[in-house]
């Protein structure tokens, strides 16, 4: 960005109209502004914030930009025409006035006002762009790359900051650029990580002694067969560990449940067998009931047999 032409009227401390030429200052390549306290070095740079961003920086917010020696007549204005990204521009802005009304007495209120034009170089005039407060908004902050806030942080440093800065300790470099540079967004967002790594934690420290508690049933559902880490809630690792022995845990109670099957075939195996012996003794002494059964029935048929040729002869 390169500024060639500043125009001020009834701004800050110039009640008239001021022009500085930035094009015949910086022909050296370097040039200062000085002057005493109430001069208005800082109104300059003040009026190229406002020229380009509508605003001027933040802790000079919210006062009137209007100047107090200005005729009630003359409206405030700033025009800054500068160069960005290869083009050649000239930026307006009016703030909102109150002025005289022209007819009677009393006053009204001007809205705000705002320019955009651009130089074209082939038909040697400015062209208009925009008057919308928003969309010169928008262009100037994707020419610049800054926001205000950026612009007045990096560029615009506050008057008397930077040579405090020099002359602090290390303690009060760090107060002063976390003010320039408006760290403290920084400090909330590591608060707020830092609040959620606790919270985290907490949560870590609850699943892990809910995770132990079922550790601890388990251990004594499986008995030696589960041996537990000499790890508390919280501590890295827990659950990995956890988790492992009851894998191991559950390996061994695989294998004994897979003997436990082989013991349980084995014992229908043998109650198969069992069973089938029982049911062959069962036959033999039905077989052996039936059979004294009939000896004894042949017994009474001799017996009567006997009996009828005893009556016969």
């Amino acid at each position: 960005m390169r500024l060639h032409r500043l125009d001020i009227t009834a701004f800050g401390p110039f009640g008239g109209a001021q022009q500085v030429d930035f094009g015949e200052l910086s022909a050296a390549g370097l040039f200062l502004l000085h002057g005493p306290t109430g001069a208005g070095k800082t109104s300059v740079l003040d009026a190229v914030c406002y020229a380009l961003y509508g605003s001027v920086p933040g802790a000079r917010q919210g006062g009137s930009l209007r100047s107090d020696h200005a005729e009630p007549g003359t409206r405030t204005e700033v025009t800054l025409e500068l160069t960005v990204a290869g083009r050649r521009l000239e930026l307006t802005r009016q703030p909102p006035w109150e002025r005289p009304k022209k007819r009677g007495a009393g006053t009204t209120l001007d809205k705000a006002q705002s320019w955009l034009r651009e130089y074209d170089a082939s038909a040697g005039a400015w062209k208009d762009l925009s008057r919308s407060h928003q969309e010169i908004g928008e262009e100037v902050t994707q020419l610049l790359g800054m926001s205000r806030e950026q612009f007045c942080q990096v560029v615009l440093l506050p008057q008397g900051d930077f040579a405090r800065f020099l002359r602090a300790d290390a303690e009060a470099r760090g107060k002063l650029l976390g003010r320039l540079f408006d760290t403290h967004r920084f400090a909330e967002v590591e608060k707020r990580l830092s609040d959620r790594r606790r919270a985290a934690e907490a949560e870590v420290r609850d699943g892990d002694t809910a995770l132990l508690a079922d550790a601890h049933r388990m251990q004594q559902a499986a008995g030696d067969a589960m041996e537990l880490p000499g790890l508390t809630p919280g501590e890295p690792g827990l659950a990995e560990a956890i988790m492992g022995a009851a894998a191991v845990a559950r390996c061994t109670a695989r294998e004994l449940l897979t003997i436990a099957h082989c013991a349980r075939a084995a014992a229908e195996s043998a109650q198969a067998a069992t069973d089938g012996a029982l049911a062959d003794v069962r036959e033999a002494a039905r077989l052996q009931r039936r059979f004294a059964e009939a000896r004894e029935r042949a017994g009474r048929l001799e017996e009567r047999a006997d009996d009828q040729r005893e009556d016969r002869a």
